[in-house]
């Protein structure tokens, strides 16, 4: 199994960026998708959590209204769309998957990627 995240950069305060999560090896249209981020001295945090038909979401407090996620079966990747980005939103970001979405949601996922790092300057 392989779950590859893309997309992190550098940007300014106010921009956006669009991460995308492509797995491979295992049935994408049976897991439940996450997004995490973990900031340097910080413990990792719950970002956005999808179920794997896209029914069900779950964003963090810290970015709802301004993060999105979805998800394209066919495709066995998922994207997370960052608008008005912050510089408290800089983080190694990192996506999961597991047959459980309230594992996933939790922070728990049987299948991780080696992440994507994000950078907003002020």
């Amino acid at each position: 199994v392989q779950v590859v995240e893309s997309g992190g950069g550098l940007v300014q305060a106010g921009e956006s960026l669009r991460l995308s999560c492509i797995t491979s090896g295992l049935p994408f249209g049976v897991y439940a998708m996450g997004w995490f981020r973990q900031a340097p001295g910080k413990e990792r945090e719950v970002v956005s959590a999808i179920s794997f038909r896209g029914g069900t979401i779950y964003y963090g407090d810290s970015v709802k209204g301004r993060f999105t996620i979805s998800r394209d079966n066919a495709k066995s990747t998922m994207y997370l769309q960052m608008n008005s980005l912050k510089p408290e939103d800089t983080a190694m970001y990192y996506c999961a998957a597991d047959q459980d979405f309230y594992k996933v949601r939790a922070g728990r996922g049987t299948y991780w990627g080696q992440g994507t790092q994000v950078n907003v300057s002020s």
